[in-house]
């Protein structure tokens, strides 16, 4: 559940944080009767992400009827899942400081356009987060017991970063977005991995990767326990694993985490650490 709430807390903050920028730069520009467009095209948004969402679900449960071709078809969306997020992570870290200016500079030639082109530009924005979030989720509980918990996780997740939102445009609250980014990017990498370890066991469970009985470890914790779930559940690391989705978790984590860090903290270290903040505020 927690990981399901920090994939709706960050996609949801990313597109809660442009929709702001919009509205603000709408209100300011003293253009609010095209407020009505933005908010159109984010409706439709929502609802072709929670429309993707369950045509995964319907795939995997209702159109695919061999066991193999499910395993494939959950094996596939779980790389694409750690692909969108990995480059999403990336994205948000390069592309913070200077996002508002840009939407800015893309608005103000949609208002030139006329109506469809500011409810498109919105769509756009929040379509992306939308089809990634939905994509994340799906692949993110795969092989949990799923009682309603995660769903219910990733709408509190998206209803904090609403919040966080509505608090950055509205009032004077400011957050450390730099920090903020930087740390749910790195719990994010892990979950990734957790879900590309998942993906790779899918694959061997398919018959496309061998080494389905080539165990690296078994029994390694009780998987009846709190911190057993804890671990399973938010970075998929299980009791049982094969070698190949030991080998496949720390080929993604272990570089991917340095190459997210160390660049992210030399480059954050001369700003001013709520550098990014103002700029959504004040846009």
């Amino acid at each position: 559940m927690f990981a399901t709430y920090l994939i709706g807390l960050r996609e949801g903050l990313e597109a809660t944080l442009v929709v702001s920028i919009l509205v603000a730069f709408l209100v300011k520009s003293e253009r609010r009767d095209r407020l009505p467009q933005v908010w159109g095209g984010v409706a439709l948004a929502v609802v072709l992400s929670v429309f993707f969402g369950w045509l995964l679900e319907y795939t995997s449960t209702t159109l695919l009827a061999r066991s193999s071709d499910r395993e494939l078809f959950e094996a596939v969306t779980s790389v694409a899942a750690v692909a969108f997020v990995t480059a999403m992570i990336f994205w948000m870290r390069r592309a913070a400081r200077s996002l508002s200016g840009e939407l800015r500079g893309k608005l103000t030639d949609a208002l030139a356009v006329g109506s469809l082109a500011v409810a498109l530009m919105a769509f756009l924005a929040v379509v992306r987060e939308g089809l990634e979030t939905a994509l994340i989720f799906y692949s993110a509980v795969q092989g949990a017991d799923v009682n309603g918990g995660p769903l219910y996780a990733l709408i509190g997740g998206i209803a904090t970063a609403i919040a966080i939102g509505y608090l950055l445009y509205a009032t004077a609250v400011r957050i450390n977005l730099t920090r903020f980014f930087t740390w749910t990017g790195a719990l994010l990498i892990l979950v990734a991995a957790g879900i590309f370890k998942y993906g790779t066991h899918d694959f061997q469970e398919a018959g496309v990767l061998p080494g389905i009985r080539n165990l690296a470890y078994s029994g390694l914790f009780d998987p009846s326990t709190w911190y057993g779930t804890l671990l399973s559940g938010m970075f998929n690391v299980t009791a049982e694993s094969t070698v190949l989705e030991v080998v496949a978790w720390a080929a993604y984590a272990i570089p991917v985490l340095l190459l997210f860090l160390l660049p992210g903290r030399r480059a954050s270290a001369p700003a001013a650490p709520a550098a990014p903040a103002p700029a959504a505020q004040s846009a």
